[in-house]
């Protein structure tokens, strides 16, 4: 009678010599087929996981498509979990696990305030195309809190985490795999293959982020134009310019916003220099309902007369990141110095990058520390985290729940006073 023999379709690592025919000869031959079947999966599921990256998707579809197809190689005892960053500051941006819709609080506590040594920036600026759980904790995952407060007590056993690292070096998230106690540990074939992948991962997230944001625009609205005379009184302005003012703070009846007599006072007095005429004055400042908007002042010579032209748009999201580190008044040394603080860099790697002494960087951070109220690198990680990066992961769960495309880059911020907690 003829057997039929079915192969799984899955990764096959060291099958079990028991399942096969007593016949050496057949043997080998199921051995070699069961090779040619991994192998062929491998270049299969690879192939698919760069044609979604290119297919134009959004992150979420992305991840959930990609999910699919990695439980297949890679199977683990739920879905993979997804974090994006902001490639900058490596602070995270969104998540995607449909069995945790909306990230714990005390999780988000813990892992920007507390050192661990299992932490999701640590392992994406170590340089590791894929690591363990277990690696980084000498073989006893019980050496992290945070992985025994909050993975550990979901039944996880073993977590293989792996940085979106696309060909620049740049790292645009993270995806973990979970495996419960009695499962193999994660083999290398398992590993070269998402290690193999990373880069279409991250360069799908990365359009991903750039579709939510361009398809499903943040508050946008269209600049309004206000012309000024020398005397700053309103010559003319573009309808909903006058709506937009009022939204400024110190708008009343009898007088227009402070930041925009300021700009136009100055726009006049540069046109009049003679080292620097014509020159556009800019400011930057949040309005009433927390948008960041830039104002801009032009000058204008007609009929003899100076006038001045100012324009008022919502900020680029990509000029947020140093304007937050405005609002603390950081010198650029200083904001330096944050930057690569916010990364997890010791005193000496800070200190080899920037070219300056270990001791000018303390210098550096102490100064940091009594201007924006903390006294720890991980108090200022945690504070800057908690009033600019929460909002927008909180506000991309919501998305999510509701199919709406997930957005990178920060959410109008939290007002953040020196001395203030997260």
């Amino acid at each position: 009678m003829k057997r039929e023999v079915v192969i799984p379709d899955t990764v096959l690592v060291r099958p079990p010599i028991t399942t096969f025919h007593k016949s050496g000869i057949y043997a080998l031959a199921l051995l070699w087929h069961a090779v040619i079947m991994s192998a062929d999966l491998l270049e299969r599921s690879a192939a698919k996981i760069i044609r979604l990256a290119a297919s134009g998707l959004d992150v979420a579809t992305f991840w959930r498509e990609c999910s699919d197809v990695i439980t297949r190689v890679v199977p683990g005892y739920s879905q993979p979990c997804w974090f994006t960053f902001d490639p900058a500051s490596l602070l995270v941006t969104s998540h995607f696990d449909p069995a945790v819709p909306e990230l714990s609080p005390d999780y988000l506590a813990y892992e920007y305030g507390h050192d661990d040594i299992w932490n999701m920036a640590a392992v994406a600026r170590s340089g590791r195309r894929t690591a363990t759980v277990h690696e980084l904790t000498d073989g006893d995952p019980r050496n992290s809190e945070c992985w025994r407060s909050f993975v550990a007590a979901y039944g996880a056993d073993q977590e293989l985490m792996v940085p979106l690292r696309n060909r620049g070096g740049v790292v645009w998230g993270t995806v973990s795999v979970f495996r419960e106690s009695g499962r193999p540990v994660f083999s290398a074939t398992e590993r070269g293959f998402l290690a193999d992948v990373a880069g279409a991962l991250a360069e799908g997230a990365r359009r991903g982020l750039l579709i939510g944001e361009s398809t499903d625009r943040e508050n946008h609205l269209a600049p309004s134009l206000i012309v000024l005379d020398e005397d700053l009184t309103v010559q003319s302005m573009t309808p909903g310019s006058a709506e937009l003012l009022e939204s400024l703070p110190g708008c009343s009846a009898s007088q227009l916003p402070s930041v925009v007599t300021s700009v136009a006072a100055r726009t006049l007095s540069t046109s009049r220099s003679e080292s620097n005429p014509g020159e556009v004055s800019v400011a930057r400042v949040r309005d009433e309902t927390g948008r960041w908007l830039t104002i801009h002042g032009a000058p204008m010579l007609t009929d003899g007369m100076s006038r001045v032209a100012i324009i008022v748009e919502q900020t680029d999201p990509d000029r947020l990141a140093p304007l937050l580190m405005d609002l603390y008044d950081l010198t650029e040394r200083e904001k330096d110095v944050t930057r690569i603080v916010l990364q997890g860099f010791s005193t000496s790697e800070i200190a080899a990058d920037l070219l300056v002494s270990p001791h000018t960087v303390q210098q550096h951070l102490k100064s940091i520390f009594d201007k924006t109220g903390v006294s720890s690198r991980r108090e200022l990680v945690g504070k800057i985290f908690f009033a600019h990066y929460e909002p927008r992961l909180r506000d991309n769960e919501r998305r999510t729940a509701r199919t709406k495309p997930i957005r990178g880059g920060l959410v109008a911020p939290r007002a953040c006073r020196p001395g203030a907690r997260p």
